[in-house]
């Protein structure tokens, strides 16, 4: 539905990964090689697919990942899915490329919002930034760490992304007659007033940072531990590190005080042939070894990879695709569709294995290839 709604561009900037897409498609074929050890001839009443992470209890074992660019897929962008995901009762997390300003995407979900970080715009943009996620209630700070340089998409070269974004009239030109197959995408991004800026990337004596310039900005943002040391010291909350796949990464991590960690390869957006994120939690939970709460993601796509992820150790998993392709199809609606398929998809799984909740699940539901010891 997704596809047929928005502009190739748009899609395209959704659905695509990095270089060959090899990671992108490992993300979701490595769930394959890890198999269901079920308890048959047990009858469950209900289910409870709650978990509680960094202190909240969520009604679901999954959150709303950040995703950029959310208004480019539908008006409502990061407002409408963190109202769904508040409604459903679980958190939604706000991207720095939010086309939203982040008082509002806030105040519109009922559940936990988190605020994912980038450098952009210098120290200067990112320390007002956290000030203003403090003050509107956010309740925790993601920090992405895998975005040195932004990853090569092969597919927004194809579709002239850059050319729609920031190109004069004639390197448009050819593109142009894609955009116009999609008549009711068009309407509502003039109504919702055109390419919008960056309302929460505030350079200092300059203003929003305008979206042409994220592609530079990403570039010169690169997040280091002495960053992550500066964070800690100006935001008193938890702070999830986002994009890890080593050990050693996962050991640092804790050195530096975080309270939890996210397995990602930035769903096969950056670094293209990186191991899978399912092929990288065994490495990290076991060195973890329980001092920090694990999540993960990259290729969540049903309610089995979800519980695969928590039987090998994750806390709750990140989902960005997933509910991003019911943005993109109906806006608010379409995320609330999404995640009534995934919630529907867990607690059908939940049966079939015979086990009763979340919490109860690990690594004797499931058959794990030797090597990924």
């Amino acid at each position: 539905m997704a596809r047929r709604r928005v502009p190739k561009a748009v899609f395209d900037y959704l659905d695509g990964g990095a270089e060959g897409e090899v990671t992108l498609r490992e993300n979701c074929r490595a769930f394959q090689d890890v198999t269901f050890r079920p308890r048959h001839a047990v009858a469950l009443e209900s289910c409870d697919l709650s978990t509680r992470l960094l202190g909240f209890d969520l009604s679901l074992p999954f959150l709303l990942a950040p995703v950029g660019y959310s208004r480019l897929m539908h008006p409502g962008g990061e407002v409408a899915a963190a109202r769904a995901a508040g409604t459903a009762g679980t958190a939604y997390i706000l991207s720095t490329i939010s086309g939203h300003k982040l008082e509002d995407v806030k105040a519109g979900s009922i559940g936990p919002v988190f605020y994912q970080l980038y450098l952009m715009g210098g120290r200067g943009a990112a320390e007002a930034a956290i000030e203003r996620a403090r003050v509107a209630g956010f309740s925790a700070l993601v920090v992405t760490i895998d975005t040195a340089v932004s990853g090569i998409r092969e597919r927004d070269f194809r579709n002239g992304m850059k050319e729609l974004i920031s190109g004069t009239v004639l390197e448009k030109i050819q593109y142009i007659p894609e955009i116009l197959r999609h008549p009711g995408w068009l309407i509502g991004y003039f109504r919702d007033g055109g390419l919008p800026g960056l309302p929460n990337v505030i350079i200092p004596g300059k203003g929003p940072m305008p979206l042409i310039d994220v592609a530079a900005a990403l570039a010169a943002a690169a997040v280091t531990w002495a960053d992550l040391r500066w964070i800690r010291e100006i935001w008193k909350g938890p702070i999830v590190v986002k994009g890890v796949l080593t050990a050693d990464d996962a050991r640092r991590a804790i050195d530096e005080g975080v309270a939890a960690i996210s397995v990602s390869n930035h769903g096969g957006r950056q670094l293209d042939c990186v191991p899978a994120s399912i092929r990288a939690l065994p490495e990290v939970v076991k060195a973890v070894n329980g001092q920090v709460e694990v999540l993960m993601d990259g290729g969540v796509r049903r309610g089995t990879d979800i519980v695969k992820a928590i039987c090998l150790g994750a806390r709750a998993v990140l989902c960005g695709r997933a509910y991003a392709y019911g943005l993109a199809a109906a806006g608010e609606a379409g995320v609330t569709r999404a995640i009534e398929i995934l919630r529907t998809d867990l607690d059908r799984t939940l049966r079939l294995l015979g086990c009763p909740s979340m919490a109860a699940l690990d690594r004797s539901y499931v058959n794990v290839p030797s090597g990924w010891e």
